[in-house]
This record gives structure tokens, C-alpha cells and sequence, in this order.
């Protein structure tokens, strides 16, 4: 097996940019983007968000590029683990994330109280939730957030 890497011309078309632009000229070459999302790659989402396979519809979950109507499919899939994904990725959309606030799950509400884009009117209903764990994630957050203001000051 060879270790040698054969990139695309866009990826090598993009490389040659990068080495020309003096601010990036000292980034590491692992570090540089994939081409621009664009519509075949949304409809590869959409059609992965379809897959058997709830891994397959984990990554997508994950993903930043995945249109609001997927990810509401997402947000109801019937695997915790897809939805867990929905609740961490940080590009969920306010509306997705406060109908995972009440999700049948613990794990799920869980991850929606550590995601840092979560609307406080959630963050006020999740820390009345029935799990214990779920409410000690919200003071551990709430504190977070205060140690930071103080450290600011």
C-alpha cells in the first residue's frame, strides 16, 4: 500500500492559493479546506440522512452544511443516537434544539444542555427537567458561563 496522496485539481488548485496568500503561507497543508459546499453535496446529505444505517445518518446530523428541513427529520428520527448528533452540532437551528429540550431521552436533553447555542428560554426549562444529571449540566453550564463574564472583567 502507498502512502502517496493524489489530490483533485481543485484541492490542488486551492493548495496553490493558499501558498499564495502570505497570511496562510505558514498553515499547515493538512489544515486547508475541502472545495465549497454546494448544491451536490447538500443533496448527498439529504440522501445520506435516508440511509438504514443510523451511523451513516449520524454523520449528517453532525454536519454544518445540512439543510433545516433535514435536520428536523433528523431531530424525530427514532435512534437516540441521531438525534444526540442533532443536539450537539452548533449549527441546529434555536426551534430544532427546544423540541429535543424535550426529547423522551436523557442522553439527548443532555447534550442539548451543553450546546452553547441553546435559546435561554430552554436553558430556563431545562433546569426544571426530571433528570438530575440534566439539571446539574445546566448549573455546570451556568456557572461556565458566569466564570467567564467574571474573567472578562
Amino acid at each position: 500500500m502507498s502512502c502517496i496522496r493524489f489530490n483533485t485539481p481543485a484541492q490542488r488548485a486551492q493548495l496553490d492559493r493558499l501558498r499564495a496568500d502570505k497570511q496562510l503561507a505558514d498553515t499547515a497543508v493538512a489544515q486547508f479546506l475541502g472545495p465549497e459546499f454546494g448544491e451536490t453535496k447538500i443533496n448527498r446529505l439529504r440522501i445520506m440522512a435516508e440511509d438504514k444505517n443510523p451511523k451513516i445518518r449520524e454523520s449528517v446530523a453532525l454536519s454544518y452544511h445540512v439543510p433545516e428541513e433535514v435536520m428536523w427529520a433528523l431531530a424525530k428520527d427514532k435512534n437516540e443516537g441521531v438525534r444526540i448528533c442533532v443536539a450537539r452540532n452548533e449549527t441546529t437551528p434555536c426551534d430544532i434544539l427546544r423540541y429535543l429540550a424535550s426529547d423522551k431521552s436523557e442522553q439527548v436533553r443532555s447534550w442539548v444542555a451543553v450546546n452553547f447555542f441553546v435559546p435561554q428560554d430552554t436553558m430556563e426549562a431545562l433546569a426544571g427537567d426530571q433528570s438530575e444529571s440534566v439539571r446539574k449540566l445546566v448549573a455546570w453550564k451556568a456557572d461556565l458561563a458566569e466564570q467567564e463574564l467574571v474573567s472578562q472583567h
